[in-house]
């Protein structure tokens, strides 16, 4: 199948999202642009990175002298759930980030997970061999209610164990720091 490269630049919605409930959901990034919706899956750990690394690079540009805004527009917070049809693009494998200083603008790119040895091998984006891509281009204020969604849906998840921090089951699970015994 030949190489597809999804690009939002910008796109008129971009959100973490899950399907599913806690312990059993599926995570995805979604980009909206008109009638264009494309929905990638990726795990929970990624979201959360996602969103401290946006957060880490927002704080580095105000600390750089970047007029970065420090919350997104009051009665801006997107809380609606993902747009249908949710239909999985890839599986995300590597994430990045990047500051186009010409306008002062965030790409986040997630490449297709591949069986490739070494992941970081850059891939020209004219290459019909390589994987796929999703490339979406954000103003720092965009970058903000992505943050802010994302930490509340990682949040949103099954409470913690109190001994070892491990997502606590309904039925409870074997705890390291109870020696394996049950936890509930």
């Amino acid at each position: 199948m030949p190489r597809r490269i999804f690009t939002f630049d910008p796109p008129e919605r971009f959100v973490a999202g899950t399907l599913g409930q806690p312990g059993q959901r599926t995570f995805y990034l979604q980009a909206r642009q008109g009638t264009s919706v494309v929905s990638i899956v990726l795990e929970k750990v990624q979201v959360s990175a996602l969103a401290d690394r946006l957060a880490a690079l927002l704080e580095e540009l105000r600390r750089r002298g970047v007029s970065i805004p420090t919350e997104p527009p009051a009665g801006g917070e997107d809380t609606a759930p993902l747009d249908e049809p949710v239909t999985e693009q890839f599986r995300a494998g590597t994430l990045s980030l990047a500051w186009d200083t010409r306008i002062e603008d965030i790409i986040v790119e997630a490449r297709a997970m591949t069986d490739e040895e070494d992941e970081n091998v850059e891939v020209d984006d004219d290459d019909p061999d390589g994987p796929d891509v999703f490339r979406v281009r954000l103003t720092p204020t965009a970058a903000l209610g992505f943050i802010q969604r994302a930490h509340r849906l990682v949040a949103a998840g099954r409470p913690p164990c109190p001994w070892c921090g491990q997502p606590l089951d309904p039925q409870g699970h074997f705890c390291p720091r109870r020696n394996g015994g049950r936890a509930n």
